[in-house]
């Protein structure tokens, strides 16, 4: 029975789909930070997509490319800077409309992209402040009991 994409895989799934033995997945979880599955009760590890297709690159680095461990962390810290540095800085201000609606609802992503952190103005301070509150007020209506 084949699962579908997206769908979270054990890590004998994922060793098998890999063609390396579990030990070998548990060690690259050592040496590797970008690959962190879920753990849940008894240590039993679920891979997301996301750590997937990482193990799939650490994969290919270590057994198509020859790359060593070092080498392969260091070409997946280039990738990663290469694609940091060519995704734009999102606007805080034009998100913050489209975070919630009017009637404290609204759609929040499950791994929110994370802007790198940089000077912060007073302009942009404001703006996060306006955010939080309509956050907070949101939350306390929801939480408030009806009648």
């Amino acid at each position: 029975m084949d699962k579908d994409d997206g769908a979270f895989l054990t890590i004998g799934e994922l060793a098998r789909e890999l063609g390396v033995a579990q030990h070998i997945l548990r060690y690259w979880e050592s040496r590797f930070p970008q690959l962190r599955p879920l753990q849940r009760s008894g240590n039993r590890r679920y891979y997301r997509p996301r750590d997937v297709e990482i193990a799939r690159q650490i994969n290919r680095l270590l057994n198509v490319e020859g790359f060593t461990v070092r080498g392969a962390q260091r070409a997946l810290a280039d990738a990663r800077k290469a694609r940091q540095a060519t995704e734009p800085t999102p606007d805080l201000a034009a998100a913050a409309p489209a975070a919630v609606d009017g009637k404290g609802q609204g759609e929040l992503p499950i791994d929110p992209p994370r802007p790198r952190v940089e000077a912060v103005g007073p302009s942009d301070l404001s703006v996060l402040i306006a955010r939080l509150t309509a956050i907070r007020r949101n939350l306390q209506e929801a939480l408030e009991p009806e009648g």
